[in-house]
């Protein structure tokens, strides 16, 4: 897929989530099959600039090309200095969060709250266009409740603005995430755009992903929380796309080996303290729905130090595989 100027592997993309797509996420979910993986939002706070979480945010060492990064905030010079520094740090495309539906985040006027405010919105996209030198891509909500729809004119705002891509996830601000996700008005944004359209909200499996893509004319999908604790449903759906067959679903053993190694980068990116507590999620993800993972899960959070936690995951995993004289596929076990 050629997007904003870069040729990337495919039009799956995984999306920006606070506390989850940090660097060792994206990087996996690239290895797994993703076109393109956004940075979890970067505040646009230049007094935080110095904290160890912006730091680490803004680290994108030995990251699989192109590097996007999401700022978020609600003041248009902010927000341009934001984009100045975060392209200084190595981004290559800048994403605008006018999407995240958090009530921290919206209380000061910044993600989706700022779909209220046309005028704000504009002089934002106005404001960090100028001052990157870079693509700017703008992720928003279909509006702040189902009276106040208005994405197609946000789209119009964008693409006066010089915005490259919008994204759009097919809830209102109001909604969070229950209900259905609006596929119609996506369709509708895409019906008008002139610039990429990529579609997200509810994109759970290949299937779904055909079913959007179908529906909505998008050019690419986003995928966010299916993807937590399954990043390998990128090379499914990129398989599915292409084939309109169905990959085999992978092993206990290729799940226990790629958890390993999200860990060990986990525990490399963050420190082991941290690494430790970060870990914990992300382990509850790869294991729920499978049998003996509530309790499991239970103990392993108690555990504070990288040896015993991983002690903790090789014991799971391998009397998962002993449970038979050949190894279950998570689909089977999970029945």
């Amino acid at each position: 897929m050629q997007f904003a100027g870069y040729t990337l592997r495919n039009n799956l993309f995984v999306a920006p989530m606070a506390g989850v797509t940090d660097r060792p996420f994206r990087q996996l979910c690239k290895r797994m099959g993703a076109g393109l993986a956004v940075s979890e939002m970067v505040t646009s706070n230049s007094l935080l600039y110095g904290s160890a979480k912006t730091k680490r945010r803004a680290n994108h060492e030995g990251e699989v090309q192109p590097v996007s990064v999401q700022i978020a905030g609600a003041d248009p010079a902010m927000m341009a200095q934001a984009a100045r520094y975060n392209v200084d740090q190595g981004a290559q495309i800048i994403d605008i969060n006018m999407g995240c539906p958090a009530k921290k985040v919206c209380n000061v006027m910044a993600g989706s709250a700022l779909l209220q405010d046309e005028a704000l919105v504009g002089r934002i996209l106005d404001a960090v266009v100028r001052a990157a030198d870079v693509p700017v891509t703008l992720k928003i909500r279909t509006g702040w409740d189902k009276a106040h729809r208005n994405a197609l004119s946000i789209l119009k705002i964008a693409e006066s603005a010089g915005i490259r891509a919008l994204a759009v996830h097919g809830r209102t601000r109001a909604c969070g995430y229950s209900g259905e996700a609006e596929y119609d008005t996506i369709a509708a944004v895409k019906a008008e755009a002139r610039i990429p359209v990529i579609a997200n909200g509810d994109i759970t499996s290949p299937e779904k992903v055909k079913r959007v893509l179908d529906a909505t004319g998008a050019d690419a999908v986003m995928i966010g929380r299916a993807a937590q604790g399954r990043p390998w449903i990128f090379r499914e759906i990129e398989h599915f796309l292409a084939t309109g067959e169905k990959l085999p679903a992978p092993r206990v053993e290729e799940i226990h080996q790629l958890l390993r190694g999200h860990l060990a980068e986990l525990y490399d990116f963050y420190g082991a303290e941290t690494g430790v507590r970060v870990a914990r999620k992300h382990i509850s993800w790869y294991t729920r729905g499978l049998a003996g993972s509530a309790h499991f899960r239970h103990a392993m959070n108690q555990l504070p130090t990288i040896g015993a936690q991983l002690a903790a995951v090789d014991a799971f995993f391998l009397g998962l595989a002993a449970q038979n004289d050949r190894l279950y596929t998570i689909e089977e076990l999970a029945a």
